[in-house]
């Protein structure tokens, strides 16, 4: 047996030492193969993640295109099977309307219900004469020398009237007086001889005394004449003696002299009286026509020209849009503006929207062609008053600011940023805009429907659970709020706190909890809960106050007229033209608002309101109308042209017109 410590042997050490390599390359071939597998794993995560974004991609395509598809094949309502909903649902629903208790009809009382409201361009003035129309003669007398002075003649002149129809001939008859002769009365000396026979008068101005009384009166006055008369005179003197006159020579000259238009002239022509678009061949009506026909019916000024070329009077539309300019500017400095300042001082809630329209570019110096820019129609429902569109050239906060300046009350909209400048602290808005200190404050009331919309993209596009409950639950609170549109505010807000809070409360329960699960999501329904969270205090503002609706419905529908009428007209001209559209907008949405004829309104307005006292426009709005319609003369409203009497007194219900002012801007 050898010893421990002899050496061993070579062949064996030999083979350990291959033995070790051999281990070492195994363990570097393996750790190689390790360094494959982690690069490969690194891979396969890059690529399982490259696979779930191009997937999610892949749905967020397919869910707009299905959405786009219910738009365009479909229907482009926001619709959906209310039926399949109520028994998808049929048991939450159930349970909430458990919780909320019976609704009937005995909850309101003996409330009382309010009325359920179901070629070559020609030069120059063109000779009206020449066409077939029916002709109206307007005769206009002078108020002051009319019965006073002798009528010698006429001075004619013509416009054009549009009566329901077709076109009408207005003749105007300008009555001319030789102011050298007094006119003659044909009354009979003894008036008792021929009883009944002194109201046969010449017609004076308004106000004036009958035939018998003039008679008597000017054959007072001729007596205590001087005799110093002209030879000349004396057979007139003794004609006014005789009560043949309707004045002495002497009260004629007086007359004359005070007169400036009479002034060393004999002749005189009666004055025109005055009219909305003065040297204008257009009457009211027809201006009316034209107006209700492109904003009322969407009807371009182009195929007015078409359709009027048809009729025999051609009017190219150059003509009609300079009519339509001029006259939106007139009424938006009188009768809009007054309407405004109503509005921001007495509104109890505002709604509002915008929209979109298209500009017509001003020409370049190089005549090359350019595209529209973009501007914006704002509208304003105030309550069940007034209704305005005003023109922008931007949407931004600013702008928003200053359509509200001075009101502090509610306001109604959508959830776009735009708005919240009318519902941030008054230090944090004058940091907007130091030039002005606003400090108005308004609350927000937020809009059913557009968080319902949301809810509906979800629900067709991806059919999830959750929007289709929460579309279930939104049908449920609008079937039971619609189920009291009619009755009175107090009546509204006991029923919703009896029945339909708790549908409210339950909902936005729901919405949170359902939003804890998918925040971290991106998706369609991410975004319809996560809208309801934020607005959840505007959201539930109606319950307090039951002249609110649930919906900013109404601003959408009345935005509708734009909408529909751009399709056809497709852009404004200006900034003045659209600043003009959206003042006969907003006259003719608030005739539509208070059940006027848009056209009958516009016309009657046209007609009054060259005659109208500056500090009583507020009775021309379409609120009023009905009201000063009435105290007006029916005769005098009826003729295109002619002299107005005006009511003295304005209407006992109007506030003094500085009372709508807007306050001054804080230092």
């Amino acid at each position: 047996m050898s010893d421990a410590t002899s050496p061993i042997d070579p062949t064996i050490a030999a083979r350990l030492a291959e033995l070790e390599a051999l281990v070492e390359a195994q363990r570097a071939a393996l750790e190689a193969e390790r360094a494959a597998l982690e690069a490969e794993r690194t891979r396969r995560t890059a690529a399982e993640a490259e696979r779930d974004r191009l997937r999610e991609a892949y749905e967020a395509l397919t869910r707009e295109v299905e959405l786009a598809r219910r738009r365009l094949v479909v229907a482009k309502a926001e619709r959906i099977d209310t039926t399949q909903l109520e028994l998808e649902f049929a048991a939450k629903l159930a349970a909430l309307d458990a919780l909320a208790g019976k609704v009937n009809d005995e909850d309101d009382g003996d409330a009382p219900k309010p009325e359920r409201d179901k070629d070559k361009k020609k030069h120059g003035r063109r000779d009206l004469r020449l066409f077939d129309l029916p002709e109206e003669r307007i005769e206009i007398p002078d108020p002051l020398l009319d019965g006073k002075a002798a009528r010698i003649g006429t001075e004619e002149s013509i416009e054009l009237r549009w009566k329901r129809g077709g076109f009408v001939r207005v003749v105007l008859v300008r009555i001319k007086y030789d102011t050298s002769t007094p006119a003659r009365v044909e009354v009979p000396v003894d008036a008792s001889a021929s009883p009944g026979t002194g109201d046969q008068a010449v017609p004076a101005a308004s106000g004036a005394p009958n035939a018998g009384e003039r008679a008597a009166s000017i054959t007072s006055r001729a007596s205590s004449a001087t005799d110093s008369a002209s030879p000349e005179a004396a057979p007139i003197a003794e004609a006014g003696r005789r009560g043949e006159l309707a004045c002495t020579p002497d009260e004629l000259s007086a007359l004359v002299a005070s007169d400036p238009r009479t002034a060393g002239a004999t002749i005189v022509t009666a004055p025109m009286p005055p009219r909305l678009i003065e040297r204008s061949f257009a009457t009211p009506s027809l201006i009316a026509h034209v107006a209700s026909d492109k904003f009322c019916d969407g009807l371009p000024l182009h195929r007015q020209e078409d359709r009027f070329a048809r009729l025999g009077v051609p009017i190219d539309r150059a003509t009609m849009c300079r009519w339509l300019e001029e006259t939106g500017a007139t009424v938006g400095a009188t009768i809009v503006e007054a309407m405004r300042q109503e509005a921001l001082a007495t509104a109890h809630c505002i709604a509002t929207d915008a929209t979109g329209v298209l500009v017509q570019p001003d020409p370049r110096p190089d005549k090359q062609s350019q595209p529209c820019r973009r501007a914006h129609f704002f509208v304003q429902i105030a309550d069940a008053d007034h209704v305005f569109f005003e023109y922008t050239p931007r949407e931004t906060s600013q702008v928003v600011r200053e359509l509200f300046a001075g009101y502090a009350g509610l306001v109604q909209a959508d959830a776009k940023s735009v708005f919240d400048i009318l519902y941030r602290p008054a230090k944090e808005r004058d940091r907007v805009d130091d030039d002005r200190a606003d400090h108005a404050a308004c609350s927000e009331v937020g809009c059913w429907s557009h968080g319902r919309t949301k809810f509906w993209e979800a629900a067709v596009a991806t059919q999830h659970v959750v929007a289709r409950e929460a579309l279930a639950r939104i049908m449920r609170m609008f079937h039971l709020d619609n189920s009291w549109k009619n009755r009175l505010p107090d009546v509204r807000k006991t029923l919703r706190d009896r029945h339909l809070r708790v549908h409210v409360v339950s909902f936005f329960e729901f919405a949170e909890d359902a939003y804890e699960q998918v925040k971290h999501q991106r998706g369609m329904l991410r975004s319809a809960l996560g809208y309801c969270i934020r607005q959840k205090v505007a959201l539930m503002r109606f319950l307090d106050d039951g002249a609110l609706e649930m919906t900013n419905n109404r601003s959408e529908r009345e935005l509708r007229r734009v909408a529909v009428g751009r399709k056809a007209w497709l852009f404004v001209g200006s900034d003045d033209h659209g600043q003009a559209a959206g003042n006969l907008l907003t006259l003719i949405a608030s005739a539509r608002l208070h059940k006027l004829d848009p056209e009958v309104y516009l016309r009657d307005v046209f007609r009054v309101i060259p005659h109208w006292p500056r500090d009583r426009y507020l009775e021309l709005a379409p609120r009023y109308w009905r009201i000063t319609r009435a105290r007006l003369d029916r005769k005098e409203l009826d003729r295109e042209v002619g002299w107005l009497t005006i009511p003295e007194l304005p209407l006992p219900t109007m506030l003094p017109s500085d009372a709508f002012a807007v306050p001054p801007s804080a230092p």
